[in-house]
């Protein structure tokens, strides 16, 4: 008789957590690296046989909660910060790590790091160029390929180009680095063009003040960019490609230059990519260090070596680009979104987003703004929604003001535009543009006017200066509107301003001319009031031209709490505490630094010389 055994029961892995510390560039500048180093010495000290659940912990990539830094995530399997179930710690020192190690054994959050409205920021974005931040280790392939990394190569390589191009114009997707230009047509052009060498080139020379899309795509996802650089170059018929990649960007260069490295070793980049017969090489370019080098022909001509100068467009890069060879460029973002497009396909794609503008775009919300950073949206979403849903409203409850989109070259929208569609249709026809995606909430403390002087001074030192109207146009536009600022504007100064202006956009050689007269004629149309005070009345209603600025302080809103006395650096305001205090004008060199620390709003401004209340 034949005897058994029972079996005995197979032990159980251990059931893993994974603990994600977003070392994105904001994270990084307020500490992630020091959290880091916490998590992995407190687990080492308490040691993993005495975790009931086993922490790992991952670096990643930006998050877009990006004032909230430093954050800590705990995601469901195969989730985002967008899932419901979703953990979100915010600001986390190295002396809360002990205390988040412990929630994820007992289940229980450490409430005082969740912030409130983070589920106000993430309802409504969808993460399409952003889908895999956050989740995975930009460091590692490995993690890219577990999130479905280079799949969409692998398919578009399994079919011909005209079907890869067919379905990126079937998604309608355009540009995201600015101009909007429709990218199936764009690659179509340089398909058809039979040269015996073609290049696929990525934009990643962000420039505009308070932008930071690409760098964190570049930085937290960079797998995501080489693969649509890929499968554009092999819908065009290119073999090399170049990511010029601005110089200030030392983490996305890294992160970038690590991809590739080990794209080559995995087999998608170099010879015969999979097995296919495709021949793709790519390597990164460092950006030439001035702003008008983000525009196309600029961008080659610095590839080249040559000065970053714009040249006409009556002959497209698609037919004499790069060492005057067909040459297609796109942006990150438009190169990140491209895997996924091959994933799902473009009609499915085409259903995102609004009619002629499909898809999501991300952008970098800053300013007077209670939640800034990253946000993805669909096309079509209001700017009231973007601002009070998602961004939180304006800081401190502030009345809103304006709001700039489109970088430097953007034009300035007030308040009863707030319900204007965000995509490049809408935005151009109000006098603004898209641009790469910044977008700057201000409060009723910025002076229209300052704002376009800032503005115009930051193009006309970006100027190349090889065109006239360009070089000119703007240096006279910044003049002007420094002696209003100055308190010396003259009758007619804004009818001048238009012309100028509107001879600088019909004259200039390249988009950045073009564009650049965009904060003038925005902040005329839609705040000719604060011009004319400037003007005629030598007063700024913001408190922000010096000239034309006195501060005081309204005694019956002072509350004598001393703030404002202890920040003043001219050591000009006087007063007992519990009692009102004084602003010594005569000393007070208008830096508002009094304004800016009062909680009660008892500063307050006039025309200069104006005793006894406000202008």
């Amino acid at each position: 008789m034949a005897t058994t055994t029972k079996a005995k029961p197979e032990k159980r892995a251990k059931q893993e957590q994974i603990i994600r510390v977003c070392c994105g560039i904001g994270c990084v500048a307020n500490g992630a690296h020091d959290v880091v180093k916490a998590f992995d010495e407190a687990i080492e000290e308490r040691g993993l046989d005495n975790f009931k659940i086993e922490p790992h912990i991952k670096t990643t990539g930006c998050n877009g909660l990006c004032e909230r830094g430093v954050l800590v995530t705990i995601l469901p399997e195969g989730g985002t910060v967008l899932s419901d179930d979703a953990i979100v710690y915010t600001r986390v020192k190295p002396k809360d790590v002990n205390d988040i190690l412990d929630s994820v054994q007992t289940g229980e959050k450490v409430k005082r790091l969740i912030f409130r409205q983070a589920d106000d920021f993430y309802e409504g974005q969808v993460f399409i160029a952003r889908r895999n931040l956050g989740v995975i280790d930009p460091t590692k392939i490995e993690d890219y390929l577990a999130n479905h990394g280079y799949e969409a190569l692998r398919r578009a390589l399994s079919m011909t180009p005209e079907q890869v191009i067919e379905e990126i114009e079937t998604s309608g997707i355009r540009g995201r680095g600015g101009a909007g230009f429709p990218a199936g047509r764009k690659w179509r052009a340089a398909a058809e063009n039979e040269a015996d060498q073609k290049y696929m080139l990525c934009n990643g020379d962000e420039g505009d003040p308070g932008a930071f899309m690409d760098r964190s795509i570049m930085e937290g996802d960079p797998h995501s960019v080489i693969e649509g650089l890929a499968i554009g170059a092999y819908a065009i018929g290119a073999t090399r490609g170049f990511l010029y990649i601005r110089d200030e960007y030392e983490q996305a260069r890294h992160a970038v230059g690590k991809a590739i490295e080990d794209a080559h070793k995995a087999g998608y980049l170099g010879k015969d990519i999979l097995g296919s017969g495709f021949d793709f090489d790519c390597e990164i370019v460092r950006g030439g260090g001035a702003f008008v080098c983000g525009e196309s022909s600029a961008l080659i001509a610095s590839i080249e070596g040559k000065i970053g100068e714009p040249r006409p467009k009556y002959v497209r890069s698609s037919e004499k680009g790069l060492w005057d060879k067909p040459t297609v460029l796109n942006n990150a973002e438009t190169l990140a979104t491209i895997p996924y497009i091959m994933q799902i396909g473009g009609q499915e794609y085409a259903k995102i987003g609004a009619p002629g503008n499909t898809g999501t775009k991300v952008f970098a919300m800053v300013g007077q703004l209670e939640n800034t950073g990253l946000v993805e949206v669909p096309m079509g979403i209001s700017l009231r929604d973007l601002i009070y849903k998602i961004g939180g409203g304006v800081k401190g409850g502030r009345p809103f003001k304006a709001v700039q989109t489109g970088g430097p070259s953007g034009g300035c929208l007030p308040e009863s535009e707030l319900d204007t569609p965000v995509d490049f249709d809408h935005l151009n026809a109000l006098g603004t543009i898209m641009g790469s995606g910044g977008m700057i909430v201000m409060d009723d403390r910025s002076c229209m006017v300052d704002v376009a002087r800032y503005y115009i001074n930051f193009l006309s030192e970006e100027s190349c200066g090889q065109c006239t109207p360009c070089r000119e146009g703007l240096r006279w536009m910044l003049d002007i509107l420094t002696d209003i600022c100055d308190g010396k504007g003259r009758e007619g100064d804004i009818e001048l301003l238009e012309r100028i202006a509107k001879t600088v956009e019909d004259a200039s050689l390249c988009s950045l001319g073009k564009t650049a007269p965009y904060p003038v004629l925005s902040t005329i149309r839609f705040f000719r009031d604060e011009y004319e005070e400037h003007i005629r009345d030598h007063v700024c209603r913001a408190g922000v031209c010096h000239n034309l600025t006195e501060f005081y302080i309204d005694p019956d809103a002072c509350t004598g709490c001393g703030l404002c006395s202890r920040s003043c650096p001219a050591d000009c305001i006087s007063g007992e505490r519990k009692k009102p205090h004084v602003i010594d004008t005569e000393k007070c060199i208008v830096c508002g630094s009094c304004r800016t620390v009062c909680h009660f709003d008892a500063v307050l401004t006039r025309k200069p010389g104006r005793k006894g209340g406000a202008a």
